[in-house]
């Protein structure tokens, strides 16, 4: 059919069928199975005709209006054979009427035509097809600029024990064939429904997975009312897990493609289904906090996860209602990646905790100059002092001593970075990739192509508070029997308890003690600031443990990671 005889979308979905106007209103009738054959071709210009007498010119008012009715009485008493002989495409007429009525469920359907009107520009370019198929160039149907019949359509639709009904408004086009000189309805999908395109059908039935009812770890519900920030992950659960659960799903009308499949456009829910409970690991009590902790926050995400098992007990984003930063978010960590380093460093005898370390102002590797935060210097320090006070020439300057792709292999064997998590959810899950010269140096202080998110840097701070990987996780894997990520390798005891010196003593007295200020017993902390490019101020971070829980946040373009990821961080250890 040519583009300018295609109908435009007309309308909204109207919600009761109105007076008619134009030449009537035709009645509800039910209809029955047609298994006959096409019928011929009814056509109020070539009744009567000597044989090889082809009718020319556009239609006559009287035609249009003629054919138009024809076409819709037929379709009304669910004559889909005789509907379709009255279009330039039998075949694909009938088959998109019997499938309304098959498919979509609709028993009866109300049809109440308006007044003819002339086409929009919208509908002046499509092909046109004759009633035995595609033309030849030149083979165009005519019509006389008022050939366009609206009307309103109102189907009663029947699935099961669910009846509702669906109304809308379409239209079609009646043009005259000028190889046989029938007028006829120029057949569209949108005849159907204006938001069908080509391929599509509408469908009733079942509306995929079944809803569900998220809880928390104490059975609270958990909805997308009450907590915004997670609409998209309960959206994803729901895909994941509905139809694992207890839950039915709902009956819909909708709009599928050529395979059937959902194209996200519902006309009509005829039933809402069954919530099916789904469990997940999330702590109510700590996720509000962890909302509130990022709510001033332009922009801000933090992540709490639970060590001794992996169990992710938060995630929170400012906006609420933005991209998922916590969970798949991909941020260069900047010095939060130092706990990884240091580990590696222990792990190869490079570094101790209480032993000198070198930490100059300046240190030259790879052809780039590194320097410090105000080009700082430690005079015969410690690799502890190093470590609390972010020294970014004490980590550089161990790059000559390490391979390209020492720290990639630090970060994947033991600490499960880059390894594919299964959380039960969307995830990224880390990226450390091999580098050389400059570039590798870089990404021992988290620059370079070092990629994180606050969900990996609270795993990598549970990490050293478990003193191995436990892969995080938002639903338990015994529902749907996934294997979750392991780390090939465990730290090594000394570089366990090394760890957990050092970020205690950056929390007590380093660059994290502000934020960590007042606490007692098991903790440790470790800041971060990423300068990015183009950025005037860097993304802060900060990471931590207290007792059995792990967070991490990140506020991008802030500043220091103490002064701005710090608190978020503090809030939410102080709810565990």
């Amino acid at each position: 059919m040519r583009d300018s005889q295609r109908m435009a979308v007309l309308g909204g979905v109207a919600a009761v069928v109105v007076g008619a106007t134009g030449f009537g209103v035709y009645a509800l009738v039910g209809g029955g199975e047609d298994d006959g054959a096409d019928k011929g071709s009814v056509s109020a210009a070539s009744d009567g005709k000597n044989s090889g007498d082809v009718e020319t010119g556009p239609p006559s008012d009287e035609e249009i209006e003629k054919t138009a009715k024809d076409f819709l009485d037929a379709w009304a008493s669910g004559d889909a054979g005789e509907a379709a002989a009255l279009t330039d495409d039998k075949a694909a007429a009938r088959t998109a009427l019997t499938a309304l009525r098959k498919d979509a469920k609709v028993s009866k359907v109300a049809l109440t035509p308006g007044t003819p009107r002339t086409p929009t520009k919208a509908t002046a370019a499509k092909d046109s097809k004759d009633a035995k198929g595609s033309k030849d160039a030149g083979d165009e149907a005519e019509d006389d600029g008022r050939s366009e019949v609206p009307f309103k359509v109102t189907a009663q639709l029947a699935y099961g024990e669910q009846r509702s009904a669906l109304s809308y408004d379409s239209a079609l086009r009646v043009v005259r064939d000028v190889k046989t000189g029938d007028v006829v309805v120029d057949w569209a999908p949108t005849v159907l429904h204006p938001g069908l395109k080509d391929g599509q059908s509408v469908k009733t039935g079942e509306a995929g997975t079944p809803p569900i009812k998220a809880v928390d770890r104490n059975g609270t519900e958990v909805s997308k009312a009450d907590h915004p920030a997670l609409a998209g992950i309960l959206d994803d659960l729901r895909k994941r897990y509905g139809a694992k659960t207890d839950g039915t799903p709902g009956v819909e009308t909708r709009i599928v493609d050529a395979k059937g499949k959902d194209t996200g456009t519902t006309l009509r829910t005829l039933s809402e289904g069954t919530p099916g409970t789904l469990k997940t690991t999330l702590d109510l009590d700590v996720q509000k906090v962890a909302e509130a902790a990022v709510a001033d926050k332009t922009k801000a995400s933090v992540v709490a996860v639970k060590p001794s098992t992996g169990e992710i007990l938060a995630v929170a984003n400012s906006p609420a209602k933005g991209f998922n930063t916590a969970l798949q978010g991909s941020y260069a960590p900047g010095s939060t990646m130092k706990v990884v380093t240091a580990a590696l460093l222990m792990d190869q005898g490079l570094a101790s905790p209480g032993k000198a370390h070198p930490c100059p102002k300046y240190f030259e590797y790879g052809g780039w100059k590194f320097q410090n935060d105000d080009k700082f210097e430690i005079s015969g320090g410690t690799f502890s002092q190093s470590f609390a006070r972010s020294c970014n020439t004490a980590f550089i300057s161990q790059a000559p001593e390490l391979e390209d792709d020492s720290l990639t292999k630090e970060a994947r064997d033991v600490f499960g970075i880059g390894l594919n998590w299964q959380v039960g959810t969307s995830t990224f899950d880390g990226q450390v990739p091999v580098q050389s010269d400059a570039q590798m140096a870089a990404s021992l202080i988290g620059q370079g192509s070092v990629r994180m998110n606050p969900l990996t840097m609270a795993s990598v701070s549970a990490t050293v508070k478990s003193g191995t990987f436990k892969q995080p996780y938002l639903v338990s894997p015994s529902l749907d029997n996934r294997t979750l990520a392991k780390a090939p390798r465990s730290m090594k005891p000394e570089t366990v308890s090394g760890l957990r010196a050092l970020m205690k003593t950056t929390a007590t007295g380093g660059t994290a003690a502000e934020a960590m200020s007042g606490l007692s017993g098991d903790f440790g902390a470790k800041t971060g600031s990423a300068e990015v490019g183009g950025q005037k101020k860097p993304n802060a971070w900060f990471t931590a443990y207290r007792g059995d829980m792990a967070v991490a946040a990140v506020v991008p373009a802030s500043g220091h990671g103490g002064d701005f990821a710090g608190p978020v961080v503090r809030k939410v250890l102080d709810a565990g």
